[in-house]
């Protein structure tokens, strides 16, 4: 796997550089700014861009407009951004744009190395890698909520799904029979009117519906 990091603070970003070697990933790129990531994503066209929000020069959101447009760049570029807070304009429209490979986590997060590791294997496979914090903190927005179809078990089984949870490990968290996930998965795929496709590529279009509306 080949990575790009856009991440200001410099011990940070070699702290997940060493990481990502220690487990055989190798980073192609690492840069200080959004700016910096747009050439390093078009040079180096990467499995994965790891790239955080708050960067030079004004430290806002310019992370989470470099990702976007890095993956107009690379369409369909798989990103994970890290951050210390939710920006929510952005990273709705990061969360709802393309196919999936896409992650949020609060930085905190990187702490738990095994997590931060799945997380960046999962998106760099296409899948999704979302903080439950981001999700609450989305979710509370105050807008209509569209998954108004679904039962309140189909919303615990699609948020747990949001985090990136296995259906073994959503069963297991849930405490019900693998059948039974499967079933209400099915279920959730019917009601948003989800085609019958890889079932991977309805998973993240679920995911990301629950998340962009």
């Amino acid at each position: 796997m080949r990575v790009v990091i856009a991440e200001d603070a410099v011990l940070l970003r070699a702290g997940v550089q060493r990481l990502l070697a220690d487990e055989s990933i190798e980073t192609v790129a690492a840069v200080g700014s959004g700016d910096e990531l747009l050439p390093a994503v078009e040079q180096h066209r990467p499995d994965l861009a790891i790239v955080d929000v708050r960067m030079p020069p004004t430290f806002t959101d310019e992370g989470l407009r470099a990702a976007l447009r890095a993956r107009e760049v690379v369409p369909n570029l798989p990103v994970l951004v890290l951050s210390q807070y939710v920006e929510e304009t952005y990273a709705v429209e990061l969360l709802s744009a393309g196919a999936g490979g896409v992650g949020y986590l609060l930085k905190e997060r990187v702490a738990d190395v095994t997590d931060f590791l799945d997380a960046v294997r999962r998106v760099a496979a296409g899948g999704t890698a979302i903080d439950p914090e981001v999700i609450s903190q989305l979710m509370a927005r105050g807008r209509k909520n569209p998954l108004d179809a679904l039962t309140a078990r189909e919303g615990e089984v699609l948020e747990l799904m949001a985090q990136g949870l296995s259906n073994s490990a959503i069963a297991k968290r849930l405490v019900v029979s693998h059948g039974a996930i499967e079933k209400h998965i099915g279920n959730i795929f019917t009601k948003l009117g989800l085609e019958n496709t890889a079932e991977e590529h309805r998973r993240v279009r679920a995911v990301l519906t629950y998340l962009g509306r």
